[in-house]
């Protein structure tokens, strides 16, 4: 999917409705974000208007084949196309990494996420939200969350491993059908409520917070002098 694409659903009511859930739980895990840098990855321009309000400096990085857009709307332009197995960043200069339509869509998963661990600062943290494969959303091409690869928790949870990250949370969203009818969005909230609790493995995406692994470098044995 493109950048055209992506805007035109989120500017649709399922994809409002869909934004204020999502929104909902990532919230909840970023806390405060003064003086922070957030950095959002793939599309997740819709999640960073509040939690970008809030970060010392909020950038938004569009992977290459999905084009990019101007934003914000008013100020300096923080958006920028990038190559998202190369990020243009020194070494550990983000806080937070808000990553949203992208690992779903990147041809190498693998090397995404090494280069977040790159550009991450030590005990960085990654929200990273992916169409979940035994949820509903998975199987319609009707949002982005039914585009690209889905990720079942214990694959997400050993590339993560892989990937040097430490896993700090999961939670889970969209249990409602991805349907733009009135009735279904209007009980789309009382849906997340009674079929999480009942049956929280179908949610249509999978939200994960992680944090990066630095490991610390023993020093080499000393050689004690015989006397």
């Amino acid at each position: 999917m493109d950048v055209v694409d992506l805007r035109e659903f989120y500017a649709s009511p399922l994809g409002n409705t869909t934004r204020k859930l999502i929104a909902n739980r990532l919230k909840a895990k970023t806390g405060s974000l003064a003086a922070a840098t957030v950095l959002g990855l793939g599309y997740a321009m819709p999640y960073l208007e509040e939690a970008g309000a809030e970060a010392g400096t909020s950038l938004s990085f569009m992977m290459a084949r999905q084009g990019v857009i101007h934003w914000p709307a008013e100020g300096p332009v923080r958006s920028a196309l990038v190559d998202e197995t190369d990020l243009p960043l020194l070494e550990s200069a983000v806080d937070i990494i808000i990553a949203v339509h992208a690992l779903e869509l990147c041809h190498a998963p693998a090397e995404m996420l090494r280069e977040v661990w790159r550009v991450l600062a030590p005990q960085g943290r990654l929200l990273l939200v992916v169409p979940n494969r035994r949820g509903l959303w998975a199987r319609f091409d009707t949002s982005p969350f039914g585009q690209g690869q889905p990720f079942s928790r214990p694959q997400l949870a050993g590339l993560l491993r892989n990937c040097e990250f430490s896993i700090l949370s999961w939670s889970h969203a969209l249990y409602f059908p991805p349907s733009g009818s009135g009735m279904v969005l209007s009980s789309a909230g009382a849906m997340e409520s009674v079929v999480g609790r009942i049956m929280p493995a179908v949610s249509g995406v999978l939200i994960v917070e992680a944090v990066k692994q630095v490991y610390a470098i023993a020093a080499g044995k000393r050689v004690r002098k015989l006397s």
